[in-house]
């Protein structure tokens, strides 16, 4: 059986359900420090199908690559408490304001780094901007094949793996020679809860600028415990061009962000007499609701 090297794209997300005024910032950027952070809920699909992935196939490893400032290698430890062995933070303050363009640019920058690998997972998309774009672009830039809409990992074998996809009117078997890049959707099954001896284990990771942002003595606890390092990867570490970054790099702009409440404005009780229904029938027909 194969030994894998799989790495799980993530990404850490302003939580969309407490969007304020202070949602933006002046220059179209969002203002994550406005907006609680979680772990994109797609991510953890796509983790859980890495971690049985690297369960049905002893010997397989599986790092976690997350794009972002310090506090997102928060995603990392939580990656480490279900059953990553190792995770690489991109961060760097060129990286700030970086559209799924630039963004995936970075992330094909920094796998290229971890190359070979046989297959990366990752969300089909992210809560704070709903694209779909990251991951496909990232398997453009890195000219592999890729599966989106996955629901399940079905089987793997020396070149091959074989994934159920989710679509709009059913499912789909497919099957891509590896390395292959695929995108994992909702309906996947949910991530499992941290282990308790993992989270024991890795509950005081930390990347370099959290060491140093709470002023312990990083190196010591980096000598005698080298895995509770989380690595942090530079614009320079990943020798990107930094032209294709950040707000130069970057082609999307937004305008405006707001939260959109829906409120019924008038509403009609039915009954289940052939009048009321005719009449439904009759509006929704004239409104395009249907027909």
């Amino acid at each position: 059986m194969k030994q894998l090297k799989i790495v799980v794209l993530a990404k850490q997300v302003p939580d969309t359900h407490n969007v304020g005024k202070d949602a933006m910032k002046a220059d179209g950027t969002v203002n994550r420090g406005a907006l609680p952070a979680i772990f994109n809920p797609e991510d953890l699909n796509a983790l859980e199908q890495a971690i049985r992935l690297k369960e049905n196939n002893p010997g397989s490893t599986l790092t976690i690559i997350t794009m972002g400032p310090a506090r997102a290698a928060e995603v990392i430890r939580e990656g480490l408490y279900r059953g990553a062995d190792n995770g690489y933070l991109i961060t760097d303050r060129r990286f700030a304001g970086s559209d799924t363009l630039a963004t995936s640019y970075a992330i094909s920058m920094a796998v290229r780094k971890l190359m070979p690998v046989d297959v990366i997972i990752c969300g089909r998309q992210a809560i704070d901007g709903d694209t779909a774009q990251v991951g496909p672009q990232v398997a453009e830039k890195l000219q592999i094949p890729q599966i989106t809409y996955a629901e399940e990992i079905v089987s793997v074998d020396d070149k091959e793996l074989t994934v159920k996809r989710r679509l709009e009117r059913g499912i789909e078997i497919v099957a891509s020679q590896m390395p292959v890049l695929v995108t994992v959707h909702s309906s996947a099954p949910p991530c499992r809860a941290r282990n308790a001896k993992l989270l024991m284990k890795y509950k005081h990771a930390r990347c370099i600028t959290e060491w140093q942002e709470a002023g312990e003595d990083y190196l010591h606890l980096q000598k005698e415990r080298p895995y509770l390092n989380i690595m942090e990867w530079s614009v320079d570490d990943i020798q990107a061009d930094v032209e294709w970054l950040g707000l130069s790099g970057s082609p999307t702009k937004v305008k405006k962000i707001e939260s959109v409440v829906f409120k019924a404005k008038e509403s009609k009780v039915l009954t289940s007499s052939e009048a009321d229904i005719d009449w439904l029938m009759k509006d929704l027909i004239s409104n395009h609701t249907i027909g």
